[in-house]
Parts: structure tokens; sequence; C-alpha cells
């Protein structure tokens, strides 16, 4: 071994076993999350606006097949997330490298022109999810502002409103939580966040229940939505969409790696991963399961694609603003929790690329009584005021709830959530080509592709449908 060698090796061993308290072994400082904080992100994260849309994809699928769906997503995501939380190291789960985030997990595992598809399918998902939130919270905004108009004129004033005031505001209130900057400071956001989609979700659940006991019975039939109250081609194409509704009301692990990141160990970051996957996937499926069933039990074929803003319900008035406050409040987080990879990655890039840019990389410290100096970075206050100003400019041009979220669910799903997570662990395992669990796993991720493909193909049919009678920045409910 030559004498730079040897220094590397005496590095390295100084940075597993003698690294200084207060720092991890790759130097950062030591990091603080637990299983709690993990789930908190994680069901930030999952238990989003999809949870809203899951009566209507229950109702398309019936009885049958849409509790069967949901619980078929949930094991897949639970598998697939195990597999890609065992590639946050690489070579040994406890003092391998790490991997930071997704796509150099990717790289590590995989390497070549597979690191390029990952980045571009898992960013530009990121960004259609912001856009995805931003719609979200300015329907649940003027939800609050119709139900009162509604109940004011006791039902006789239609109270149409134009959505684009509601999604400027939504923006503005993320510029200023944009700011945060990074994903270790976003926990009380997270823990917030999460806590305020439990309160919705149980809101909606409440309600179905108390609807279903008001009709005296269970609507809704074996076979979902029966042609006749749509035709043979509209049936198979909500069908397929509302596969993609169920998809992205899982999509959590493109920023798996990212939550990852913030654990402390020992024990090994994938097992308390692990945890915070079945601890969250399962709450979040029970959660599903009663929100999409009994919302389908209370309106069966007329399921609200939004169950609390599609005006399923009307009363008690009071109930359905705390419930859309809630949602907008868990948005709000949930925007932040995706959107920071995004940052972060856009952010190191530019400072590998100009490394003497003094715009680039100097913080300003502002002191704040009472609290640490925040640090001030002039380029992360320029880029990321961009990217949300962008991100609400485009929501004010694409307001289709229902079709949006089901097309970046079946974007997303396949590609981030089933093939990556499959190929980087039969890499990293050596798995034999045409062993039985090398032939397992592949038929997993082609089954996986053909939802994808099918949940496509219905969530694009549905935006062709909602552009005939689509007019720019004029929508109104």
């Amino acid at each position: 071994m030559g004498e730079k060698g040897a220094v590397k090796n005496h590095l390295h061993n100084n940075l597993v076993f003698d690294h200084p308290i207060g720092f991890d072994d790759d130097g950062r400082l030591k990091r603080t999350g637990t299983v709690w904080t993990a789930s908190a992100h994680i069901i930030t994260a999952v238990i989003g606006s999809g949870v809203l849309s899951l009566a209507w994809a229950t109702a398309q699928l019936g009885w049958i097949a849409g509790p069967a769906v949901i619980f078929l997503f949930s094991f897949v995501t639970y598998y697939t997330s195990t597999l890609l939380a065992a590639c946050y190291r690489c070579d040994d789960p406890v003092n391998g490298k790490r991997n930071y985030t997704y796509m150099e997990a990717v790289r590590a595992n995989l390497g070549g022109f597979e690191v390029k598809i990952c980045g571009w399918v898992q960013y530009l998902n990121l960004f259609g999810v912001a856009i995805g939130y931003t719609i979200a919270s300015s329907i649940s905004m003027m939800a609050i502002k119709r139900s009162n108009c509604f109940h004011a004129s006791r039902g006789k004033n239609p109270c149409h409103m134009n959505s684009n005031p509601y999604m400027i505001g939504f923006g503005i209130a993320e510029i200023i939580f944009s700011q945060i900057p990074d994903f270790d400071q976003l926990w009380w956001l997270s823990i917030v966040a999460a806590v305020m989609s439990f309160t919705y979700s149980t809101i909606g659940l409440g309600l179905g229940i108390a609807k279903v006991a008001e009709n005296g019975k269970i609507r809704g039939s074996l076979t979902g939505i029966s042609v006749g109250t749509v035709t043979q081609t509209q049936k198979i194409w909500r069908s397929f969409q509302a596969l993609g509704d169920m998809a992205f009301a899982y999509s959590y692990s493109l920023i798996l790696i990212e939550i990852q990141d913030t654990l402390k160990a020992p024990p090994s970051e994938s097992k308390t991963m692990s945890k915070a996957t079945l601890l969250s996937v399962g709450v979040t499926t029970l959660f599903y399961m009663l929100c999409g069933c009994m919302g389908y039990a209370a309106f069966g074929d007329l399921s609200p694609g939004n169950l609390l803003t599609g005006f399923g319900f009307y009363n008690p008035f009071w109930l359905l603003d705390i419930a859309n406050a809630a949602i907008v409040i868990h948005l709000v987080g949930a925007y932040q929790v995706y959107c920071q990879p995004l940052f972060a990655f856009i952010e190191k890039s530019a400072a590998k690329r100009f490394p003497d840019s003094e715009f680039i990389t100097k913080d300003i410290k502002i002191p704040i009584p009472g609290f640490r100096p925040y640090n001030l970075n002039l380029f992360r206050l320029v880029w990321r005021t961009i990217f949300v100003m962008l991100t609400t400019l485009i929501s004010m041009l694409l307001p289709f709830f229902n079709d949006i979220v089901g097309l970046l669910g079946a974007i997303g799903f396949w590609p981030l959530t089933v093939y990556f997570p499959v190929e980087m662990y039969i890499s990293q395992n050596k798995i034999a080509k045409w062993s039985t669990r090398w032939l397992c796993l592949q038929i997993l991720s082609i089954a996986c592709l053909s939802i994808t493909i099918a949940a496509a193909a219905g969530s694009i049919a549905g935006v062709i449908l909602d552009l005939k009678s689509y007019k720019p920045f004029s929508t109104a409910y």
C-alpha cells in the first residue's frame, strides 16, 4: 500500500472509530431521528390529499376489487420500502458508506444511465406533487368559504368562486416555509402535519359513518359504478384512473432515503426505517380502508372525487370547516417534506459547479432574540421563491385535482416504488438470474408496470376530457 493509501486508510479508520463526540461516522452532526420522527415524516407524506379521492376510487372498482387493491398497494409499498431501506448503506448495514439521497443509492448500486432516469423521474414527480398539493389546498380553502356561504344562504346561493386568490395565498405561505434550510429541521412541521392528517381523515370517516346511519343502508355494489350511470368505455377508463389514485395515495418511496438519513444509529438505520415503515403503512392502510369504504358506503355510485370538498356533506358546516382547515395546514407541511430533496439537489449541484460564488455559498447570519441565529443564503432565497411561484402559476393553469393525482401516482409508482428498489436489492445481494427469488421479484415488477400503464392511460383520458371545457386562469367552483 502506498503512502497515500495508508493515509487514506488511517483517515477512514479515524472517521469510523474515533469520530468526535457529537458527530456521526461521516463527519456530519449527529443525527437524532427515531422511529417516531420517521413515522411522522412518512405519515405526513403518505396520508396526503390522496386519502380524499379513495371513496371515489373505491366506487369505480366496487366492494371486492376496491379494498383488495388498497391492501395490495399497501403490501407492495411496505415490501419494496424495506428493500429500499437496505440500500441506504453500501456493503455493510452498520458501517457501510451512506447514500444520502435516492439518486446516490441508485448510483452506488446500479450506476450508469439508470441514475439519470431515476433523477428525472424523481424530481419531476416531486415538482408534480407540489402542483397537486397547491391545487388541493386551494380547493379546501374554497370549500370553507363555500360551506359558510351555503349555510348563510340556506342553500339558495350557488356560491361560485375563483380558485386563483387561494392558490396565491398558499404560494405565499410556501415561500416563507421553504426557507427552512434542511430536512432534519422540518420535524416539528411534520408532526403538526401528521396530526392534521389524522384530524381530517377522522372527520371524513365520522361523517361517512353518520351518513350511512342516516341512509339506514350501505350503498355500493360488488363491481363498482354501474354501466348506465357511465358508459362501458368510461367505466374502463375510470377504473384505470382509480388505480392511479390509489398508487398516489401510497407514494413516498421517492423521499424514503432522505427520511432515513435523519435517523440516529445504532440500531442500524435500515432496522429503524423498516419499523417506521411497518408502523406508518399499517396506520395508513387502516385509515385508507375506513375512509375509502365508509365514503363509498355513504354515497355509492355518487361518491365525490374529493370526500370533504366534493360536497357530499353540507352539515355540520363548522366540522367541515375544521376538516378543510386541517387539510390546508397538512398540505403546507407535506409540500415542504416533498420539496426539500429537490431543493437540496439543486443547491448542492450549484455549490459544486460554482464553489467560488458568494451568492451561492455564503450564509448571512441574522440574529433572532432567544434563538440561534438564522443562516440566510441568497441563492436559497431566490431559487426557492422562484420554484414556489412557478408551481403556483402552473396550478392556476391546471386545476384538475383527480386526474392530476392519478397521473402523478401512475408516473411515479412503478419506477420509484418498485423497479429501482427491486433492481438495487438484486444487485446488492447478488441474486442469481433466473433463480426463484429473482423470478418472483421480476414478476412483482412487471405486474406493477402493467398497473402503472393502465393508470396513466386512465388519467390522460380524464385530463383530455377536462381540457374540452377548460379556460386558463378562470377556474371557478
